[in-house]
């Protein structure tokens, strides 16, 4: 859901306290791990704590227990309760935060805003027997990325694979000592790097042979971009000032603060959940028409309004606090798809806006 290699450089998301080899069955899913939220996890029974915001941000010099910090540390481990987060990873994943966060809004035809990452390919060609080319290629599905629009995407061709078993071997096909002749198919498949041990690790486990024969090819071909924050468009065309009370309705904020003409005209919307005011520039050379994000300052709205874009400030937590029923249908989804039946997910339901309006 949130590879850490998406999380920026100056981020600290992963397993914060904890240890990663005891047994879970049940899990609570919040945005921060506040003291109030961590002493829920633990009268719930739970075992894990998943959290967007890191508990533990920056270096520790100390932990005292008498520090709202250093109290939940020790709060936790007390009690076998692991924490782990996961923000700007998640903030930058394909179907992250900031997806889920434009869906929400009403967009479409979203990519990232400011990319960071771009996915290094890989083309994998494995040389399979014709009897077992499906059981192979379906092995591998799973590791591909899409592809635009498509999904499940290889390329095969016939041809005649040749091998001598010496002695010790035990050939699938064949006889030791003696030179065959088998009718294979040359099977290719792009593969982001991240996702190669995996891939073989099936590849060597589906296939029929003892020493399969595969090559890894690097290439120059560009694979998914991701980074922070989103820039898409609305179906229709909206003022500010209505575009801006969908986003209260949308989010159920009691009230949100914009910048702009009510009346100017809305079409290319670019956000950030969260604190997003960094992205300020990057939404004006996108040709954004407005900026979704939350925790605006005064010179934010100064910078908005010489750059003639509007901005929409949702709030911290508004744009980010529906992760928590996301995470938690997603966490139990992928349980119970592994075969986990006997883990549970619970949405914290406790947590609220510090701000009131």
């Amino acid at each position: 859901m949130a590879p850490a290699s998406l999380a920026e450089a100056w981020d600290n998301p992963g397993l914060q306290v904890g240890n990663p080899g005891a047994d879970v069955t049940r899990i609570m899913v919040a945005l921060d791990p506040a003291p109030d939220v961590i002493s829920s996890a633990v009268s719930s029974s739970c075992q894990l704590l998943v959290t967007h915001h890191p508990l533990i941000f920056k270096p520790l010099k100390s932990i005292s227990f008498a520090t709202p910090q250093g109290h939940s540390i020790h709060t936790a481990i007390s009690a076998g309760l692991s924490v782990l987060c996961m923000h700007t990873n998640y903030d930058s994943a394909n179907g992250g935060l900031n997806d889920l966060l434009a869906r929400k809004i009403g967009l479409s035809g979203c990519s990232p805003l400011r990319i960071s990452t771009v996915r290094e390919l890989v083309k994998l060609v494995v040389f399979v027997p014709a009897s077992h080319l499906e059981k192979v290629r379906n092995a591998l599905f799973p590791h591909l990325p899409a592809q635009g629009n498509y999904r499940d995407c290889s390329f095969a061709a016939g041809g005649e694979g040749t091998f001598l078993p010496l002695d010790g071997a035990r050939p699938f096909i064949g006889t030791v000592g003696k030179q065959e002749k088998v009718s294979e198919e040359r099977l290719e498949l792009l593969i982001e790097r991240q996702n190669l041990p995996r891939a073989l690790k099936d590849l060597l486990a589906s296939h029929p042979y003892e020493e399969p024969a595969y090559d890894l090819y690097p290439l120059l071909n560009e694979g998914e971009k991701l980074g922070l924050g989103r820039i898409g468009r609305l179906p229709s065309p909206l003022s500010l000032g209505e575009y801006a009370g969908r986003v209260r309705d949308a989010l159920s904020a009691p009230g949100l603060r914009y910048v702009g003409d009510p009346l100017a005209t809305v079409s290319k919307v670019a956000l950030c959940s969260g604190s997003g005011a960094s992205l300020l520039r990057d939404a004006a050379r996108s040709g954004a028409d407005v900026l979704v994000t939350g925790d605006i300052k005064y010179h934010d709205a100064r910078d908005a309004q010489d750059l003639g874009i509007a901005l929409i400030d949702a709030g911290h937590f508004k744009s980010e606090i529906i992760m928590v029923e996301e995470i938690s249908q997603r966490l139990s989804r992928a349980l119970e798809e592994n075969g986990f039946q006997g883990c549970l997910v619970m949405p914290c339901t406790l947590e609220s806006d510090p701000f009131k309006i």
